[in-house]
């Protein structure tokens, strides 16, 4: 069952932060969807993300992560593309923080 919910929330997750970053919402919804986009971003650092997989998925996500800024300057689709790539860190962050919380744990716990 967590695994479905994992893929489902990887999915709606990315599609949200793609919708979100291409159309223009008004504040008092953008608030609530990027509460949803942490969320989703919480749950599939919980449930998607296995230890065996976290190395390449932190990676991944510090790429991301930091690409993401300098997107804007990309002449004529700066603008959207950054758009897009700051709704996917609302996303990506708190996926990416529970799994190095995971792995910190787990790097601890061997004894």
């Amino acid at each position: 069952m967590s695994e479905v919910l994992g893929r489902w929330a990887f999915l709606g997750g990315i599609v949200a932060a793609v919708v979100l970053g291409l159309f223009t919402i008004s504040e008092e919804y953008t608030k609530w969807l990027s509460l949803a986009l942490v969320i989703l971003g919480l749950l599939v650092g919980l449930l998607n993300v296995t230890a065996r997989e976290a190395t390449l998925f932190l990676l991944a996500a510090i790429a991301l992560l930091m690409t993401a800024t300098s997107l804007g300057a990309l002449p004529h689709l700066g603008g959207q593309v950054t758009s897009v790539a700051d709704r996917l860190k609302e996303f990506i962050a708190p996926a990416a923080l529970v799994v190095a919380l995971k792995a910190i744990w787990d790097l601890a716990s061997e004894k």
